[in-house]
């Protein structure tokens, strides 16, 4: 399970190192995508291969379903992790999220997100000045 946050440095390469306690889990690849509200997932393999299973079964006959396909799959690149546990964000990712200097890696139980850390921030602090009406929101689901 990915959960917390953890800052990090983009190099000059574009590399972004993984939190240690998350490496095993990537050991055996992984897949780097275009995200929703500007941040990028990170799979391993096997949540990939799950994620790309649903989004092949979306009704291709439907205009948003195609869209997002399209979004999660073509953005999509492999990755291995270096013996320092970084990879290398595509440039054409890392304009899509914005990244700079700071990311911020975002565990979300079976990916992770990253996000640029501004963004990060800002989003976060959205969110949690919004807590209270997205959880009586979420309330009908029994969270």
């Amino acid at each position: 399970m990915f959960i917390g946050e953890y800052k990090h440095s983009i190099d000059e390469k574009g590399r972004v190192a993984v939190p240690t306690k998350f490496r095993g889990d990537l050991v055996h690849g992984a897949v780097v995508t275009r995200g929703l509200d500007a941040s990028l997932f990170l799979l391993p393999l096997e949540e990939w291969g799950k994620l790309a299973e649903k989004l092949s079964s979306l009704p291709l006959g439907q205009a948003n379903s195609r869209a997002f396909a399209r979004l999660m799959l073509a953005g999509a690149m492999d990755v291995k992790l270096d013996k320092q546990g970084r990879f290398i964000v595509p440039e054409y990712l890392r304009s899509y999220a914005g990244l700079k200097k700071k990311a911020v890696i975002v565990g979300m139980n079976t990916r992770l997100e990253i996000w640029d850390e501004d963004t990060w921030e800002e989003y976060r602090k959205k969110t949690e000045e919004g807590a209270v009406d997205i959880a009586e929101k979420l309330g009908e689901f029994g969270i």
